[in-house]
């Protein structure tokens, strides 16, 4: 005997469920039928996404931020780097007495 394990499903196919869901075309059964899922669920899935519809023109640029994230921190490391390079520099100058009108623009 198989332990049977339970299935999980994508936000996609859940979003498309509660769509037709909400379309009113098809009755929760025939539906159950056709997605092969429980009417219950369903039905949550439908309560769920009617709940939280708001969200979508809500104006969430969060998740474009989080696209940024890897990029934003190679370019504050490159600042980092040369904000140290800059100042070795501006201490080297200094001690080999070049005047500050020479480096400076």
């Amino acid at each position: 005997m198989t332990k049977q394990t339970r299935r999980k499903f994508t936000a996609e196919f859940k979003a498309k469920v509660a769509l037709e869901a909400i379309k009113d075309q098809k009755t929760l059964a025939e539906l159950s039928l056709h997605f092969d899922v429980n009417p219950v669920t369903i039905s949550k899935w439908k309560a769920e996404f009617l709940a939280n519809m708001s969200t979508v023109f809500g104006g969430n640029t969060t998740v474009k931020s989080d696209d940024d994230s890897p990029e934003r921190e190679k370019l504050y490391a490159q600042i980092g780097k040369l904000k140290v390079e800059l100042d070795f520099l501006k201490k080297t100058a200094r001690q080999l007495g070049i005047p500050e009108s020479e480096w400076r623009p």
